[in-house]
């Protein structure tokens, strides 16, 4: 990856929807090579898909908890079963296994907290779990979806790749 694909990708963080024209304007490339170059990198796996972010406030699932499971249990077979029963909670935006104290990490996202009641209450008839500890977030300071770049290798220049 290059620096023309970094700053490609860069401009797809922020906004997917710009034209591959543009794109190709914003990076020094005309639309072929610039449109070959995203193709490239959706092929390799390194973009692996393009969605709307929505505002929570006006979907109504304004407020987060963030939700810290321990358990007793660390076979695969119950982490398959965790991982199954999770994914059917559309309120679980993200869901993380972790080292340390906590053994797993659930962002959700609901519209009160009696919304995230019943969640627990779900979840907690669904799995059998050690502790739940939650924390719900009084106001959001940052959030991006976008990753940082700087830390990609950079490729040793191809001749004449998109000229």
């Amino acid at each position: 990856m290059d620096r023309i694909d970094r700053r490609i990708l860069s401009i797809l963080q922020e906004d997917c929807t710009v034209p591959v024209a543009e794109i190709g304007r914003r990076v020094g490339l005309s639309t072929t090579p610039c449109w070959r170059r995203i193709q490239k990198m959706e092929e390799d796996g390194v973009i692996t898909g393009r969605v709307a972010l929505l505002d929570p406030a006006k979907v109504n699932a304004k407020v987060t908890a963030f939700v810290a499971i321990t358990t007793s249990q660390h076979s695969e077979d119950w982490l398959k079963k965790f991982a199954d029963v999770i994914r059917e909670f559309p309120e679980v935006v993200e869901f993380y296994r972790m080292a340390g104290q906590v053994d797993y990490l659930l962002r959700v996202a609901v519209p009160d907290i009696e919304a995230y009641d019943a969640f627990y209450k779900k979840l907690i008839a669904r799995i059998d779990i050690s502790d739940v500890s939650t924390t719900f977030a009084m106001e959001q300071i940052k959030n991006t979806t976008a990753l940082p770049l700087s830390y990609v290798a950079p490729e040793k220049p191809k001749p004449d790749r998109d000229k």
